[in-house]
């Protein structure tokens, strides 16, 4: 029993042994890895904080943005009578010049109205030679006192004026028939080339609206072209008349054309919030065509100078955009709105001053009134990276 009671109080004796053990060993290693800790601290280097002096410059930069080809000129030829297609001279694709005949019609009704009109013409003309000679017999008779009245003259000379007032209206009736038979050639009104056609031989076709719906002929000028862009609100004081500005189109992906600004419309459109702009595009040899789709680099020249620092120096945050300023080794925030951005610069508006010490990496982490630690300025131009 004694043996027993031995035992267990050497057991005992041992657990809290092993238990005291364990504790100074996790006391002791605890206090080494807190002041290893420290000792890192202690070794890190504070941060630093590089500085700029603000400087005014001038930004040229350049955008793109998709336009259009469309013809100079494009009619829709139809026919201004009621008629058949008697014969067709073009095809989709044929150069033509001003005043070369395209088709003709016949419409067999015209005919008989010039017929008409031209017999109704000889009729006034043999009334009207009978009444003035009438009347001129009448006025040689007159001469004689008391051989005519005057009341008779009078009504002969009556007769002779409405005679003749009906032979030119005869005239103009023929007249008017005559041109609506030359309606019924159809000739080019300027120089191009025919891109649709929707009419055969022996089609009845007539005004816009009536007979054929669609146009006889499409008739493009190519060899001159409008290039069509739509300029957003922003830029649309950077472009002029003359200005010349370079363009590519997918379907001749290694080469580059030059159109030069003719058209401004001189107004926003309320839909797009941008300005309609034409240029005028040579195109002696015709590798565009109309209805190509472009992408236009618009020029931006500077036309002033602005304050333009690194795009790391703005901080676009939910609330505001702004910049940090050294203020006497305090940070602080000056509001201010950004202009065009290129190679890494951006322009910027606010309360700003030529030289003022601007954070170089500025962030919502830097807060403002805060005090900045390890200043270090950097010139200007390491100052506005390439990126």
């Amino acid at each position: 029993m004694n043996t027993l009671n031995n035992s267990r109080s050497f057991f005992i004796g041992c657990s809290v042994a092993a238990l005291l053990g364990a504790s100074l060993l996790m006391t002791s290693c605890g206090s080494s890895s807190a002041k290893s800790d420290e000792d890192t601290a202690a070794r890190a280097p504070a941060m630093t904080t590089s500085i700029f002096p603000l400087q005014k410059g001038k930004l040229s930069t350049q955008f793109n943005v998709p336009g259009e080809l469309i013809a100079y000129q494009q009619v829709d030829l139809y026919a201004k009578v009621n008629s058949f297609v008697k014969k067709l001279y073009v095809d989709i694709g044929s150069h033509v010049r001003t005043g070369d005949l395209l088709a003709t019609m016949e419409a067999p009704e015209i005919t008989s109205q010039i017929d008409a009109a031209a017999a109704r013409v000889k009729a006034q003309e043999a009334t009207f030679i009978a009444s003035r000679a009438n009347y001129n017999r009448m006025y040689e008779t007159s001469l004689t006192p008391g051989t005519i009245s005057q009341n008779d003259l009078d009504q002969a000379a009556a007769r002779k004026d409405a005679d003749s007032a009906q032979l030119e209206a005869a005239r103009s009736t023929l007249k008017e028939a005559q041109d609506t038979r030359d309606y019924l050639v159809l000739r080019a009104p300027f120089d191009g080339v025919i891109s649709a056609r929707n009419i055969n031989a022996g089609a009845y076709v007539g005004p816009s609206g009536k007979g054929q719906d669609l146009p006889m002929f499409t008739l493009q000028e190519q060899s001159l072209l409008r290039l069509v862009v739509s300029v957003p609100e922003l830029y649309t004081g950077y472009l002029h008349d003359g200005d010349n500005v370079k363009f590519t189109v997918k379907a001749l992906p290694n080469k580059n054309f030059t159109a030069q600004v003719r058209r401004l419309a001189g107004a926003i459109d309320n839909r797009l919030r941008s300005e309609r702009i034409e240029m005028d595009v040579e195109n002696p040899h015709n590798l565009l065509l109309p209805g190509m789709v472009t992408e236009v680099d618009v020029p931006l020249p500077a036309s002033d100078s602005t304050f333009l620092v690194p795009r790391t120096a703005v901080v676009n945050s939910t609330e505001k955009v702004f910049i940090i300023r050294d203020n006497g080794g305090k940070a602080e925030w000056v509001n201010v709105k950004t202009g065009r951005e290129a190679l890494g610069r951006v322009e910027i508006f606010g309360d700003l001053s030529d030289g003022d010490k601007i954070v170089l990496n500025a962030s919502e982490e830097i807060r403002d009134g805060q005090t900045l630690e390890n200043i270090k300025e950097v010139a200007p131009g390491a100052a506005a990276p390439v990126k």
